[in-house]
């Protein structure tokens, strides 16, 4: 029947109840609410809502159904079962729950649920909605975390509050504002004026400027730093905050806010920009700040063509060997001694910076007269001169300079500094205690040293290294009863370059580490083939430098190439020189006794030179004595060098050592030293160096020199 009682047809009711049935399953398919059927633990049926919210197809759900496991988190599961069993149990008012569902890539995914018992097919079922609120969930942490954080700031705020009446001209400051200053409550009334006349006289305009602007609505809110009178007298830094409640028209009414004492935050941000802009052990500025000033003086001189200003770079000669020998305590002290030196030869006005190390800078501005960069470096240098008083220990130094003067055409503070360094290290170059001004052609010379060392670090790798062996001959039979390793370099387009030359720059760089390995196994090889054609083998002596002394797996390389060669190690004699021992004292004494427990011998190189010769002869028990070549040039002509050298030898006797003359040239030299009953000696007037076939030759032959004062000699010497 229709709504006037009148029949309708059969037809007409089913095709109704279909358009029925086709909108009820476009709501549920189009439903932004996730909508499902659960039967035997099983979900059976998911709307696309439901099946996006977990990362399934729809048509997943229709192939058998999805189990609850499957669908929710598992520490959750018993909570979902215990849900579900109550709705199949009949709970016609329906059942809400909300908890973790675990997604198809086993994420978790927090949902809102609402189900309630049906059945399907005649078994009992379960059908409901489900919502995603994983955003509401975390909008509700953050609103909770937000109102902790609100509340703990609220109880642990110890700011002073305030409250000014526009309209009657009346403060009100908390007691905490007052206790801030020291003041009791009744030391300070509510008339603005005992307020604003504690205000620091620098800082009060500005503090009434920017309120006057915010009551006029020019700014948002009042936020600034002052300074104000403590009841002690002292000056206490407030941040002050506060905003106007305005009326209808705008007309701010009222001002209210805080104050909070941020004395102490700003003594610590002065200290930390300080700390960060000075060298903590000097006080001096830092390489930063030392920057800063030198671009600033470079902004001045484009803006005054008469604007002078110049850079002078220096260092401490021969730190390293205080800070090594007396120890890092001693190298500080002289380093602050230094400093203070230095800012007595500069004017108030300049700066006076460390860089780094023993590395110090000075800034020269605004000066008229063009020698004032040379006066300064002079005055540097005397004050270098006196010794340093270091705590009861006096050291003489003295320090190196180089200068640049500022030119328009530097646009960058490194360009100063890079020319300065130039000549600062021209300066160490012609022997220290001086002052060099820098020019371009030193930038020249810079790149070409540059150069030297990049084809120095290619030279080992390509083979352009070789070592020759110079014989070192007995004096009393001329036979070669030893030799020195030296190594040197073909260059491919400068040709032969000796020792001498660039020895200096690899132990400045640090390749002489791989190249005095190199030379040590190396050499050890041919040794072992000298052991082979005789019984008698000469030994081969080979240089330690002051970078190996200081590397603790020397004595490993040591042991590896005497192992891997095979030869005796006795055979193999280690040099060092005087001033290396001097300069590195405490690792020196240990690798050296570890050296000579081995059973390889000691030479001490280049001796007569340094200035504690005796106590380290004693100290580190060495088996040969090489006397300088400085003595033995001026033997056959200066009777002083003849006593000097009676005297070296005397000493190498008394301590049990043997003894070698370098640098033997002329016949007048060899004689005298026979004369002196020196054990050997070596130099060009025997041979040159010699390459490790070239030597085997001769030991093959078994040449003698000719001695000036033997008879019977088979051998002349080798001509220079």
């Amino acid at each position: 029947m229709d709504e006037e009682g009148r029949a309708v047809p059969e037809g007409a009711v089913a095709h109704a109840l279909r358009a029925t049935e086709d909108r009820f399953r476009a709501l549920v398919e189009q439903s932004i609410v996730g909508i499902f059927l659960i039967q035997d633990g099983k979900v059976v049926y998911a709307n696309p809502k439901f099946a996006e919210i977990f990362g399934y197809r729809q048509e997943d759900f229709a192939q058998g159904g999805i189990p609850l496991e499957q669908l929710t988190y598992e520490p959750d599961l018993p909570a979902v079962r215990e849900v579900v069993r109550r709705e199949l149990e009949g709970d016609r008012q329906g059942i809400q729950a909300t908890y973790r569902g675990r997604r198809k890539d086993g994420t978790p995914v927090d949902v809102e649920s609402h189900g309630a018992p049906t059945e399907l097919s005649g078994r009992p079922a379960v059908i409901g909605t489900l919502l995603d609120i994983t955003e509401r969930r975390r909008t509700e942490h953050a609103l909770r975390e937000s109102e902790e954080r609100y509340a703990l700031a609220a109880r642990g705020a110890n700011d002073g509050l305030w409250d000014w009446d526009l309209a009657a001209n009346r403060v009100y400051l908390s007691p905490r504002w007052k206790g801030m200053l020291g003041l009791a409550e009744g030391d300070i009334g509510n008339d603005p004026e005992d307020w604003l006349g504690r205000v620091h006289p620098d800082d009060h305009a500005r503090l009434t400027a920017d309120i006057a602007a915010h009551v006029e609505g020019k700014t948002a809110q009042l936020d600034l730093e002052h300074r104000i009178r403590h009841a002690d007298g002292t000056w206490r830094t407030m941040l002050l905050r506060g905003v106007a409640v305005r009326d209808a028209a705008g007309k701010a009414t009222r001002m209210a806010g805080s104050q909070t004492d941020i004395t102490e935050r700003k003594r610590a941000e002065e200290k930390l920009l300080h700390d960060a802009l000075h060298d903590g052990l000097t006080g001096l500025p830092n390489r930063a700040l030392f920057m800063d000033r030198v671009g600033q003086a470079m902004a001045f001189q484009a803006r005054r063509s008469d604007y002078r200003f110049a850079v002078l770079m220096l260092d401490v000669d021969r730190f390293k060997t205080v800070n090594e020998s007396l120890g890092h305590a001693m190298g500080d002290r002289l380093l602050a001694s230094v400093a203070k030196r230095v800012w007595r030869c500069v004017r108030p006005g300049d700066t006076v910076a460390r860089l780094s190390g023993d590395e110090f800078a000075v800034l020269l501005e605004d000066y008229t007269a063009a020698e004032e960069p040379r006066r300064v470096a002079d005055r540097i240098i005397a004050e270098m001169a006196p010794p340093h008083d270091l705590g009861g220990t006096e050291v003489f130094t003295s320090a190196s300079v180089g200068i640049a003067v500022g030119k328009p055409e530097l646009s960058k503070p490194d360009d100063l500094l890079r020319d300065a360094d130039v000549a600062l290290y021209r300066a160490k170059d012609l022997g220290r205690s001086r002052y060099v001004l820098y020019n371009p052609s030193m930038r020249t010379r810079a790149r070409e040293q540059l150069q030297f060392e990049t084809d120095l670090r290619r030279a080992l790798g390509r083979n352009e290294l070789r070592i020759v062996f110079q014989p070192i001959v007995s004096l009393a039979t001329g036979a070669a009863t030893g030799c020195e390793a030296l190594v040197e370099w073909q260059h491919p387009t400068r040709g032969r370059i000796p020792p001498a030359e660039f020895i200096p720059m690899a132990e400045e760089t640090g390749l002489i580490v791989p190249i005095g390995n190199w030379v040590l196994r190396e050499s050890c090889k041919q040794a072992k083939t000298w052991a082979e054609m005789r019984k008698d083998a000469p030994t081969v002596s080979v240089n330690l430098s002051a970078r190996q002394l200081l590397l603790p797996e020397v004595l490993d390389q040591v042991r590896a190439a005497i192992a891997d060669s095979g030869i005796a190690p006795a055979q193999l004699r280690l040099e060092v020189t005087e001033s290396i021992i001097m300069e590195n004292a405490g690792p020196a004494s240990l690798l050296l006794t570890q050296l000579k427990a081995l059973g390889v011998h000691l030479l001490i190189d280049d001796f007569g030179t340094g200035y504690s010769s005796l106590s380290y002869l004693h100290n580190f028990r060495f088996d040969t004595l090489k006397i300088d070549r400085s003595f033995v040039s001026r033997i056959d002509t200066s009777q002083k060098n003849v006593e000097i050298i009676r005297t070296i030898l005397s000493l190498a006797r008394a301590l049990g050592m043997a003894a070698v003359a370098e640098g033997v040239e002329t016949e007048g030299q060899a004689a005298q030293l026979q004369i002196l009953k020196c054990d050997s000696a070596q130099g060009f007037w025997f041979s040159r160096g010699l390459e490790g076939p070239q030597f085997a030759a001769l030991l093959a032959e078994g040449k003698k020199w000719k001695l000036p004062l033997a008879s019977g000699a088979e051998m002349t010497p080798d001509q220079p």
